[in-house]
Formats: C-alpha cells, structure tokens, sequence
C-alpha cells in the first residue's frame, strides 16, 4: 500500500485578503483530493523578526523552531507566492532564513533537504507572480529542494476568484490541479 505524502502548504502573504491565501486553499485543496495528508499554515501565526545573525546568537525564536518542525515532519512543500518588484515577499525570504538555520532539534537545511516543493502564484498583473516564482525557485534549489518545474501563475487574480474563493475559470483550476497533482505524485515516489 503507497504511503501518504505529507505536504506542508502556505502562502508568502499575511494580508488578509490576499490572492495568494485564496489561491493556496484551493491547491491545498487539489492536493489533499489528489490523497496527500496536506497541513495548511498562515504565516501571520508564525510571527519572526527579520533575520539577524545576533538575534540568532541569542537563541533560535520559537516561533521559527516551531515553522523548522513542520518542515522537517512534511516531504513536501505547496508554496504560493506572491511576487514583489519581480521577486518574492520578504515575509517569505525572511521565513526561508529562519527555517534554513540549525536548532537545539535540527541541523541547517534540515527542513528542506531532500524535500520536492510545487510553486504557484497568483497576481494583478498579466504575469500572475511568475517573475518572483522564478527567484524562489533559485532560492530553494540552491538550499537543497528539488522545485517541480511545473508551476502555475494565475494572472489577473482579482478576477480569478469569486466571492467563494473557488476560481472563477475552470482552465486555471485546471492548472492549478495539475501542479498540486504532480507534487503528491512525486512525493508519493520518494517516500515508497
């Protein structure tokens, strides 16, 4: 019997009502249809400063100890992305910082070695976030996350969802699915 991925997924947002948020409950939800055991956060409940070498010498905040752990429990990573000045959030930089670095539990990158990450964004623009899923692509790469190169950008986000938060346009559920389906298919994988 295949065992069940484990999927850690969230947003690179706080804002309340972000198009990220929207977007990364609707592939959580495509995840967890597709037979993935999905956890999803809001970063806002895992409130970190900005990462500085003296704070860390200080001890490792709880709250990024805590975000470190639930890395480390998941296989995979269901990541949506908004972008910023064709790049990634500094919430999410600043959470990759944290999470990136040892523990009293763990050792550095311990949360994203070996892990398989699916990125999706969702933006105003005509782009849809997928100048910035770029740079986060790098930047988990780089850290020792194998990134699916599918991926999923849905542009003119404030159209894309309706008052349900459901999409509005079948072909970017579609999409959307389909990544979500390809990562709980490869995570699938690694750990059978």
């Amino acid at each position: 019997m295949p065992s069940t991925p484990r999927i850690l997924a969230f947003a690179g947002s706080t804002r309340k009502n972000s198009f990220n948020k929207l977007l990364i409950q609707q592939a959580s939800q495509f995840a967890t249809d597709a037979g993935a055991s999905v956890t999803l956060i809001d970063l806002a409940d895992f409130e970190l400063p900005l990462f500085n070498e003296d704070l860390e010498a200080q001890g490792v905040p709880h709250n990024a100890a805590r975000l470190k752990e639930l890395f480390v429990e998941h296989e995979g990573l269901l990541i949506a992305a908004p972008e910023y000045n064709s790049s990634i959030t500094p919430l999410l930089k600043n959470t990759i910082d944290w999470v990136s670095r040892a523990d009293d539990k763990h050792s550095m990158l311990a949360g994203f070695q070996g892990k398989t990450a699916a990125l999706v964004s969702a933006s105003p623009s005509g782009w849809g976030g997928m100048r910035g899923l770029v740079h986060l692509r790098d930047i988990l790469g780089n850290i020792g996350v194998t990134v699916l190169p599918s991926e999923a950008a849905v542009a003119r986000a404030h159209e894309a969802f309706g008052d349900s938060g459901q999409f509005t346009d079948e072909k970017t559920a579609q999409r959307v699915n389909r990544v979500a389906m390809e990562l709980v298919k490869y995570t699938s994988r690694m750990i059978d």
